[in-house]
């Protein structure tokens, strides 16, 4: 079985947010087994997509791990599996997901970039809770929880600055969201080519920080949206490695459009 690293919201390698993909010739192999080989990928998420009868709702199935644990919605290992069926000449045209949380799609650019249509996130204010505070190491502006597939509280802080010089307790942030915490803040100059940054941290799916996270951008959207005035806007996200995600917020479907590398293409010598 042939397994391929991607690069995801980015256009060079060794940057953005990696994921594992395989294709599947015909159904999903047991959970079990999905479950072994994400958590022997070690990535943020690994997706596993299998083609469907033609005629129906959607082309493939696909479903995402991480190392430990099955996810609901995820962008960047979405976007991953997309570019590989583009590149791959195994996919013309937009092409339907059916996931988890339903019906979700992506087409190529000409220009190489993906655009996913993913469901936007409801955003609901929340107290912040004081020991999220602690556990973050900074002052909080507010909080507001998500939709039940994404899960996340998106935490708003000071600045750019208080975001990237972040170092939270990480295992002390368990427990305080169903998913993770997104803290987030308006770019310092908007004239490098972004609107604003976040940084994901999931430690109850064993992942520390994710690099660049797509779904949590359903909800990022209608945040600064409705704080910067437009509907159109790119984040940044990420530590020390960073992507970019261009978002186009359109009612109850957000866009997310960025690029993808291939950087590992080889073979899973084990089977179900």
């Amino acid at each position: 079985m042939r397994l391929r690293i991607v690069d995801a919201f980015t256009d060079r390698p060794f940057a953005g947010n990696p994921a594992g993909v395989l294709l599947l010739a015909d159904g999903f192999p047991p959970d079990a087994w999905l479950q072994q080989v994400a958590a022997e990928v070690n990535l943020s998420e690994t997706a596993f997509a299998h083609p469907l009868p033609p005629g129906g709702d959607a082309d493939w199935a696909l479903r995402w791990f991480t190392p430990t644990a099955e996810v609901d919605m995820c962008g960047h290992a979405t976007l991953a599996t997309a570019h590989v069926l583009a590149a791959g000449g195994l996919a013309r045209g937009p092409i339907r997901f059916s996931a988890r949380c339903g019906i979700l799609t992506a087409e190529a650019a000409e220009d190489g970039s993906i655009t996913l249509d993913f469901p936007t996130s409801e955003l609901t204010p929340v107290a912040a809770d004081p020991a999220v505070r602690e556990a973050l190491g900074a002052a909080v502006k507010s909080v507001h929880d998500t939709s039940a597939h994404v899960g996340d509280l998106v935490v708003e802080l000071a600045d750019e600055r208080t975001v990237r010089g972040l170092t939270p307790d990480i295992a002390a942030l368990r427990g305080y969201a169903r998913r993770g915490v997104i803290v987030t803040a308006p770019a310092e100059d908007p004239g490098r080519g972004y609107d604003f940054v976040s940084r994901g941290f999931f430690p109850a799916f064993g992942i520390d920080e994710d690099p660049v996270t797509g779904s949590a951008h359903t909800a990022l959207a209608p945040f600064w949206a409705g704080r910067l005035g437009r509907t159109q806007l790119t984040g940044l996200q990420g530590g020390a490695r960073t992507g970019l995600v261009r978002v186009t917020l359109a009612g109850d479907r957000t866009l997310l459009t960025g690029n993808a590398v291939t950087v590992i293409d080889g073979e899973l010598l084990t089977r179900p």
